[in-house]
């Protein structure tokens, strides 16, 4: 039967289309906070990385009272990289608010995520956000999103998507535009009435999916989800399946409701709700909680595997142990595997060495955020250049192929298409708005993209703008030209002198600043030719009796080109490694003598 008095929803959207901005005006009118309370913008976002790149890295929920009912909201990552997130997220829900830019309109991560959502036939509300944009294109948006439906395989019921127009930013919502509303109700009553309750049973035997993992210092690890059918209490015994065994008469310490941003205990949970379990030991993703008498496994959660992986190195370099806490290969692993415990998307394999492990991901973007959050908790390590998955097809190899969106000047389309083809990139589509921009969309080896994105910016001069999504899985491309510049490197230990920088000034661009420590091995720059060169980058000028009446004249030197944890992964080659610590990114060869390098 349908509980009317619950609504469990997703909002999907394109990274900085006001997702979690909306978000804030919901609970802000609903009542969740006290009208002279002050509340932080972007609440949702809670993790530091996630505040600093304004993006949603792992799926949260929250809770919001509207009249008698209870909403429950699940703020999902709008990026591919973080794929996994959205899968498990999808399991908790029975409708989803599709929210587009008025001026964008409906970009690459977008259609990932509408992609997952149509093929579980969830209804959709779209919400055209951004209506206060000088620029908006509300019609054309409108009909680029009813082209989008239409290619993923909407059928007609999914094709008559109710439409929302708001300003997240404003707390504004209209379902009709300019229709005097100033306030989010239109969009609270169309939740209502467009997205059915969950079909959920009280009286049923409980069954119970652990979607999502969050750790307390206090209760442990908690398991949240959705209960599908039945009742939990506290102080009954229940079975934990797990997925090769089935753990009887486990008691919860604590059961969780979730009210506004708070887990708030309660000593019974009813169907259709999503909620959060303590006082199970290891819990994993896909585990289910079921009657004791007669437990009944759900089937475990299914993402999609890793496209890419990179090698995990304990830090072997000259400085090892300087700036961070945790460095022995024990550390790392403990930590990864707890990463491994709430990232269903991650993945880690032993390598043939002891001091390494082999970490599988979605993409780029979610192993740098992976390692920042690593080095941030005091971690130290060596990371390797990303190498894609393949996989044997019927006899033959095949690599991930990525579908890239990309949006550039006229005057750029010429040297954009001429560097993807020389990654073995192929166009698909190119259209012309009229408004001095163009729209080219390529497939593209995953291998293609390793390293691109930094030549990208550099060649369309940051005027550009690329985002990806995973394709499919097709025949090996054959070689592919990555970084064809050398590197800089240092042949002695040292301090940078502003005297060497000087004389590297037309061999390339150098990437770290004076008076930085340097050791042998270590990159420090970027040649202008294909080849490497090792320099002494920490000569200093010799002096002597004789004095020119220039000599006192200051030294002026390019800034070097100071790289982002991103940049780095992206800049090294095979035979090159990124040394990552807590206060410092440094770039060497994996063979710091220069002769076990030959």
């Amino acid at each position: 039967m349908r509980k009317e008095s619950i609504r469990n929803i997703a909002i999907i959207a394109h990274v900085d289309h006001g997702k979690t901005t909306l978000i804030d005006g919901m609970l802000q009118q609903s009542g969740t906070f006290r009208l002279n309370q002050e509340v932080e913008t972007r609440i949702m976002d809670s993790m530091d990385l996630e505040r600093e790149r304004g993006i949603t890295i792992t799926a949260k929920n929250t809770a919001i009272h509207y009249h008698d009912t209870k909403i429950n909201i699940v703020d999902t990552p709008g990026h591919a990289d973080f794929g996994g997130e959205v899968e498990r997220s999808l399991n908790m829900i029975d409708g989803v608010l599709l929210l587009v830019d008025a001026s964008e309109g409906p970009l690459p991560q977008t259609r990932f995520v509408l992609k997952k959502t149509l093929e579980r036939s969830l209804p959709v509300i779209l919400v055209l956000n951004k209506i206060d944009r000088k620029d908006r294109r509300i019609d054309s948006v409108l009909s680029s999103v009813y082209d989008l439906f239409i290619d993923l395989g909407a059928d007609d019921k999914q094709l008559d998507f109710p439409v929302i127009y708001s300003n997240a930013k404003a707390g504004i919502a209209h379902r009709e535009l300019d229709d005097g509303s100033e306030s989010l109700t239109p969009l609270f009553e169309t939740i209502l009435s467009a997205i059915p309750g969950p079909e959920a049973d009280d009286t049923a035997a409980v069954s119970f999916l652990v979607t999502n993992i969050a750790y307390d210092n206090y209760v442990g690890q908690i398991a949240i989800g959705r209960l599908l059918n039945g009742t939990i209490e506290m102080n009954k015994p229940y079975a934990h399946c797990k997925e090769n065994s089935i753990v009887n008469n486990i008691k919860f310490s604590v059961i969780y409701t979730f009210q506004g941003l708070k887990r708030i205990p309660v000593d019974k949970v009813e169907a259709g709700d999503i909620i959060a379990l303590a006082g199970m030991d290891e819990v994993h993703i896909g585990d289910s909680i079921s009657e004791n008498d007669n437990p009944l496994p759900l089937p475990r959660i299914h993402v999609d595997e890793p496209t890419i992986s990179m090698i995990f190195y304990v830090n072997n370099g000259p400085f090892s142990g300087m700036e961070g806490k945790f460095l022995t290969s024990r550390k790392i692993k403990e930590r990864l595997e707890r990463e491994m415990l709430s990232n269903v998307s991650i993945q880690v394999r032993p390598t043939n060495r002891a001091d390494a492990f082999e970490v599988c991901g979605r993409g780029e973007l979610q192993m740098a955020i992976l390692i920042e959050t690593m080095r941030r908790e005091g971690y130290e390590l060596m990371i390797s250049k990303p190498r894609v998955i393949t996989r044997e097809i019927n006899g033959q190899t095949h690599e991930p192929v990525e579908h890239i969106y990309i949006e550039v000047p006229e005057e750029f389309i010429g040297i954009v298409t001429e560097s993807v083809s020389r990654r073995k990139g192929r166009l698909q589509m190119m259209t012309n708005h009229g408004f001095g921009y163009a729209h080219l969309e390529f497939r593209i080896p995953s291998r293609g993209m390793i390293g691109y994105r930094s030549q990208f910016l550099t060649e369309t001069k940051g005027r550009g703008i690329l985002n990806s999504i995973f394709h499919a899985y097709e025949p090996w491309f054959g070689p592919i030209p990555q970084r064809n510049t050398g590197a800089i490197i240092a042949d002695r230990p040292g301090s940078v002198t502003a005297y060497a920088s000087l004389a590297m000034e037309d061999r390339g661009e150098l990437i770290v600043s004076v008076g930085d420590k340097v050791y042998e091995g270590m990159i420090v720059g970027e040649r202008n030719l294909p080849n490497d060169l090792m320099v002494n980058i920490v000569r200093e000028k010799k002096l002597t009796n004789m004095r020119a009446s220039t000599s006192e004249s200051t030294v002026t030197l390019h800034a070097p080109r100071l790289l982002t944890l991103d940049q780095a992964i992206e800049f090294i080659a095979e035979d090159e490694v990124v040394e990552v610590t807590p206060q410092s990114i440094r770039l060497r060869k994996f063979y710091l003598n220069r002769h076990d390098r030959k």
